[in-house]
């Protein structure tokens, strides 16, 4: 299901369509589609960071950035956030990966091309633990992805304890509350995605920052370790976790874009 919109940016016109995909087992998620000028020669899906929406600025700047060198690229809002059904803290890290599961599956048949997967933090996490699986998954890139899916727990403040014995409660993610099972808890544990990356099996791009506060760089050499070749590092050098400066979000979009290009269906 789509509806053709235009999104009006300062001198120029991004074409654009709201999606609406419905998952096997329930929820719809809501997406929006960058498409280029022209007939695109590859697509792409954007996975927003935890707790995000396909609004950031990460996700708006490397979808518009793609779909300026010619990729159509698809931004999810995950289980439960954004304009997504079904309620974020119930499942968890399987749902988000069930997410970009059905949103490749989408894009797939609607382009018939082999696709590169692009996830921010956790959607980084979310998109090697799905790459793998997905025959029709071309490459993939993480900006600021942590090694383990545990890591984000750090980001949630609450009694988790008393969560995993009362089965529900309340915490606070920056700064917002949200209503978590004990599920939601035990899923985001124990996750071997050290091992999932060394059986990606596709090429990889990992963008990180030294500076980056809430997802340390150590996390980028644990996967880039675990990871086997083709694999490449960037450095995104003073950065935030967010890409919170415009000039940050632009230069890790147009890295990724530029490397995509070699993985991608390539125009007749």
């Amino acid at each position: 299901m789509a509806d053709f919109a235009a999104i009006l940016v300062p001198g120029w016109i991004v074409p654009s369509e709201s999606i609406r995909i419905t998952r096997s087992d329930g929820p719809t998620l809501a997406a929006t589609l960058e498409l280029p000028d022209g007939e695109p020669r590859g697509a792409a899906l954007f996975a927003p960071c935890f707790t995000c929406t396909r609004q950031s600025k990460a996700a708006v700047a490397v979808s518009r950035e793609l779909s300026d060198h010619g990729i159509a690229c698809l931004r999810l809002d995950f289980t439960g956030l954004g304009d997504s059904e079904g309620e974020f803290g119930a499942d968890s890290f399987p749902a988000d990966v069930a997410d970009v599961t059905a949103a490749t599956g989408w894009l797939v048949e609607r382009f018939g091309t082999d696709v590169l997967l692009v996830g921010h933090s956790l959607g980084g996490a979310a998109v090697l633990a799905a790459a793998g699986k997905i025959e029709a998954v071309a490459a993939v890139a993480t900006i600021g992805a942590p090694a383990s899916v545990e890591h984000v727990l750090h980001q949630v403040d609450g009694d988790l304890a008393t969560i995993a014995r009362d089965g529900r409660g309340r915490v606070t993610i920056g700064e917002r509350p949200f209503d978590v099972t004990a599920q939601f808890i035990e899923h985001l544990q124990g996750v071997d995605l050290a091992g999932e990356v060394g059986e990606l099996g596709r090429p990889l791009m990992i963008l990180h920052s030294p500076t980056d506060q809430l997802v340390g760089i150590e996390n980028a050499g644990q996967l880039f370790e675990a990871a086997k070749h083709p694999k490449s590092f960037v450095s995104l050098a003073g950065a935030d976790h967010l890409l919170l400066r415009q000039k940050d979000a632009d230069f890790a979009a147009s890295v990724i874009a530029v490397w995509a290009e070699r993985y991608l269906a390539q125009p007749a």
